[in-house]
């Protein structure tokens, strides 16, 4: 459960003006802002401040098959630096509540995560509502799955097949664990480990930390319900697994790892995520950082937590390939 007092007092200091740069830049969403399209010209004239691009072995943009009867769906492939050793493949999906976001402006994300875990990351620019409602997005998430999957071998991209991982943030993370469902769900492809990063898990939005968090740490509620809005549209089903996994039956999917900031309205949807899945048998690593918000991780430079973060990200990562287990809590304590 998140900790008591407002969100704005429980931020590490350091977060606040980072905070209070994004929140000025980020448009109203459910307020003076209730177009898709209006929000993303907002986005695309005020980039996100503080963030680096670290560099990487190679970048290829190219297109995948989509689902059937569906376009193809774009992605950028990031290689690490050197060669001759298996890696893992790592599948990922950016934020954005099903509506912003894409390849661009997650490009720093992507490559911190290549080079910080020497995996090979996809990144797939998955269909956006409102224009494409649920279940576009989960069934976009599972054919990049399947296609990466079936390339992840020896000449392909990461070299070992047994260390495909699906990862994301936020709507990305609700994503990388529905992707997780549907292969277990239908008999494949294997899938190593889920990274899911401040994830958004359930459409109900009626945890705790949606009334603590409400406002004043950058993603607030409001913003929360039009994301949904936009996704389920009016006739959505906001109960079904693929949407809220969140009430998914759990058992049989693979390890995870999830992240969570204690200022965050996800919090504790994403604390309870890992619970159930314990409770499921399956392993699971939790990074906490009671002090951060909601998109923290992309500023390693400026946050010593999103460094930490990172780290633990890339070793659950890496841990792919060598087999090892993964078990407990990691890092968080501070902050």
């Amino acid at each position: 459960m998140t900790a008591p007092g407002t969100a704005r007092d429980r931020l590490a200091p350091k977060a606040r003006p980072l905070v209070d740069a994004l929140s000025a830049a980020f448009p109203d969403l459910g307020g003076t802002v209730t177009d898709a399209a209006e929000a993303r010209r907002i986005l695309a004239a005020t980039p996100a401040p503080g963030k680096t691009a670290p560099p990487v072995g190679a970048v290829l943009d190219r297109v995948v098959p989509g689902p059937a009867g569906a376009p193809d769906l774009p992605v950028r492939v990031y290689r690490p630096e050197g060669a001759g050793r298996p890696r893992p493949t790592v599948v990922f999906f950016h934020g954005g509540g099903y509506t912003l976001c894409g390849l661009d402006t997650h490009d720093a994300t992507a490559r911190t995560l290549c080079a910080a875990s020497g995996a090979v990351v996809v990144s797939v620019a998955y269909r956006l509502a409102p224009e494409h409602r649920f279940p576009a997005a989960a069934d976009d998430a599972y054919a990049a799955l399947c296609w990466a999957a079936a390339r992840a071998g020896a000449g392909g991209l990461g070299g070992d097949p047994d260390a495909v991982v699906t990862a994301g943030d936020s709507s990305g993370g609700g994503l990388a664990t529905v992707a997780a469902l549907t292969a277990r769900d239908r008999g494949g492809p294997a899938v190593a480990l889920q990274v899911l990063i401040y994830p958004l898990l359930d459409a109900a939005q009626d945890s705790d930390s949606y009334t603590t968090n409400a406002s004043g740490c950058f993603l607030t509620a409001a913003h929360l319900r039009w994301f949904w809005e936009q996704y389920l549209g009016p006739d959505g089903d906001g109960t079904h697994p693929y949407a809220s996994p969140a009430a998914a039956d759990l058992s049989g999917l693979p390890p995870a790892h999830i992240v969570t900031a204690g200022c965050d309205p996800l919090c504790d949807e994403g604390a309870a995520y890992a619970v159930r899945l314990g409770l499921a048998g399956v392993p699971v690593t939790r990074g906490h950082y009671p002090g951060m918000f909601h998109g923290f991780l992309g500023f390693p430079r400026l946050l010593d937590d999103a460094r930490a973060a990172v780290a633990n990200v890339a070793e659950a990562v890496a841990s792919t390939v060598t087999d090892r287990k993964i078990s407990g809590d990691v890092g968080g304590v501070t902050g």
